[in-house]
């Protein structure tokens, strides 16, 4: 496919939307109600359409600093979490109250390094989107700034046990953790400049925009400079997040919310913004898997399968009932139930002797086990490639 052939992400049904401080607000403080409310009706629109929207809003910092009536934004944390503690309530309040007004409810998530830090929690975090989702809620999440101590961390979210350690003290990178963990289908980061540019338009008059880009390399981070001024990302913030998701398949688009119905307009396919394709787009990699010859496989409990199919997660040794076969890491294994159906293919993480050694254990368990650790799971969700009839039901 053509980069320049935007057709494609209308076929997205789960999107991340991420909004950037200057979307959200005027010069970082002022609620800018207008754009806001005009972003919130796409929302609403494309959610009655049936889409699965998760929003990642940032603005809370800025809001709290007009309602305390600072004039800059404060450059002691202490200070920034308390606009945060303050600003987080009128920021979700205006949400839930746009949304409300259209028949749509709104969740609130806050996170924090710890919640994506910790396996288990970053699975509960997991769940708990993927519940609000199916309920029709559209979840809005940020960073939790008010008990953050750090404003760069390292942390590593639950995507199959293999997502890359990344910083992120902004909700570019949070929102491009969260598209990762909950397979979305599209990341959409809305800011204050339409894509990424030939140089920094704000001082080069010949900049040009870039339409479309295959993966993120170093020449797309040297045409950014700076951050803006109300956040505390930038567009290398942005070009970082597009990386985090284009190399597990995922499309990512940065756009400016300044335009009405931009949203629309990039699942219309419309020249809007830059859209960032992966080098190795999902459904090739996915069909690759269905298409190559197994080599063993995986027998799983009940427990396991409805948290593959209900919950999008990825098979981990505790739901392993049975090994069959003779395989090394990375080949193609089958996966079944108990009578022997085959719900699905993924490829696996580690050869036979080791996963009949690991199945039925705890993921904790597997330094022990072994004497090393490569992956909690024996297949990864981006790795597994389940059946067209949902095999619960036989369908």
């Amino acid at each position: 496919m053509s980069t320049s052939d935007r057709s494609s992400l209308a076929d997205a049904r789960r999107i991340v939307v991420k909004f950037g401080t200057r979307v959200v607000t005027h010069d970082g403080v002022e609620f800018a109600a207008g754009r806001v409310h005009s972003l919130v009706e796409e929302i609403a629109r494309l959610r009655k359409r049936g889409l699965e929207i998760v929003v990642v809003s940032s603005g809370a910092v800025g809001m709290g600093m007009r309602a305390l009536g600072l004039p800059e934004r404060p450059r002691s944390l202490g200070l920034r979490q308390a606009c945060a503690a303050v600003g987080q309530g009128h920021l979700m309040g205006l949400y839930t109250t746009a949304f409300a007004q259209l028949g749509v409810i709104a969740a609130q998530v806050l996170l924090t390094q710890d919640d994506l830090a910790d396996r288990d929690r970053a699975l509960c975090v997991r769940t708990t989107l993927m519940r609000l989702l199916e309920l029709g809620v559209v979840p809005i999440l940020n960073e939790n700034d008010s008990v953050s101590v750090r404003e760069l961390v390292m942390v590593r979210i639950a995507d199959g046990g293999q997502a890359p350690e990344v910083a992120f003290g902004d909700n570019d990178g949070l929102s491009a953790l969260v598209a990762r963990a909950v397979d979305a289908d599209l990341l959409v980061l809305v800011t204050d400049v339409d894509g990424l540019y030939t140089a920094n338009p704000n001082v080069d008059p010949e900049a040009t925009r870039i339409s479309a880009r295959l993966g993120v390399d170093g020449d797309d981070l040297a045409r950014t400079s700076g951050i803006s001024t109300g956040g505390t990302g930038g567009m290398a913030s942005k070009l970082e997040a597009a990386r985090l998701v284009t190399e597990v398949g995922m499309p990512a688009v940065i756009c400016s919310g300044e335009r009405p119905g931009v949203l629309a307009r990039v699942l219309a396919g419309d020249d809007t913004g830059t859209v960032v394709w992966p080098a190795v787009p999902r459904p090739a990699r996915r069909r690759t898997i269905a298409q190559a010859p197994r080599s063993g496989a995986l027998v799983v409990n009940d427990g396991a399968l409805a948290a593959l199919v209900d919950r999008k997660a990825s098979l981990l040794p505790i739901g392993v009932l049975a090994v069959e076969g003779v395989f090394e890491r990375g080949d193609v294994v089958e996966i079944r139930d108990r009578s022997g159906r085959v719900f699905g293919r993924g490829l696996v993480n580690y050869d036979a002797a080791a996963a009949t050694a690991l199945a039925g254990h705890h993921s904790l368990e597997i330094d022990a086990i072994l004497g090393y650790r490569g992956y909690d799971a024996l297949v990864t969700r981006d790795n597994l490639v389940l059946s067209a009839s949902d095999p619960k039901t036989g369908g």
